[in-house]
């Protein structure tokens, strides 16, 4: 189904033509893509390279599917080489995007870590994420899961980095349980997630805060603001 006409300026500026699928589609749910010097197809997930975008939808399926049938080039109206690991390229960037956005959000004072403060964190309603090392202890998960939903809001789930990612990201050891707060540039980072979730599933099934595995995409994405 073909999205409907924006209505403002500003909403216009936030449509672009998915080449895939040959609609209007919310820059949120795309990934800009230039051509390099070498003619070479360059992800552009910050949308800031010079040259004209062009658009794909942030799954796996459609960048592929681009690359494989050369809509690259069609688009470009000029030869483009698409590597054979582009959506893996793609992936690896919003994986490292979503990583450094959380160690932005420490620094910014926006990130709790450690189970008792989680814990106490949940229960203030004030976490917009909740994120488990995907290599933790299913014990100390079932619990923080637990307490997660009998929070006021309940947060959403993220089980897609180890704890060896995530203390890297977050200048720690050992990081299995954190909480992002809601806050200012929440938008933007879970806009990173949700593009993510296109590449690789957020969490598995079995994990859950509120009845919905974060391994199926959502469809909603929100406005974006800076970390």
């Amino acid at each position: 189904m073909t999205d409907p006409a924006p209505k403002t300026h500003a909403e216009a500026s936030r449509q672009r033509k998915d080449i895939v699928l040959g609609e209007a589609t919310d820059e949120a749910r795309l990934i800009r893509f230039v051509a390099g010097p070498d003619g070479a197809v360059v992800p552009d997930l910050a949308r800031k390279l010079p040259g004209r975008g062009i658009w794909v939808g942030a799954d796996r399926d459609s960048v592929a599917t681009a690359a494989k049938k050369g809509l690259f080039s069609r688009a470009a109206k000029a030869k483009l080489t698409a590597a054979p690991d582009l959506a893996d390229q793609v992936e690896a960037l919003l994986a490292r995007r979503v990583l450094d956005g959380l160690g932005l959000a420490r620094k910014a004072g926006g990130i709790i870590s450690g189970y008792e403060k989680v814990v106490a964190a949940l229960a203030t309603g004030k976490v917009a994420w909740l994120i488990e090392a995907s290599d933790g202890a299913e014990d100390g998960r079932r619990k923080i899961l637990a307490a997660a939903r009998k929070a006021a809001t309940a947060p959403r789930l993220l089980g897609a980095f180890n704890s060896d990612e995530l203390g890297l990201a977050l200048g720690g050891e050992n990081v299995i349980h954190t909480a992002l707060l809601a806050g200012r540039g929440i938008d933007r980072w879970t806009q990173d997630v949700e593009r993510l979730s296109g590449f690789r599933p957020l969490s598995p099934p079995e994990w859950s805060v509120n009845g919905r595995g974060e391994s199926e995409r959502s469809s909603a994405f929100g406005d974006q603001e800076d970390l």
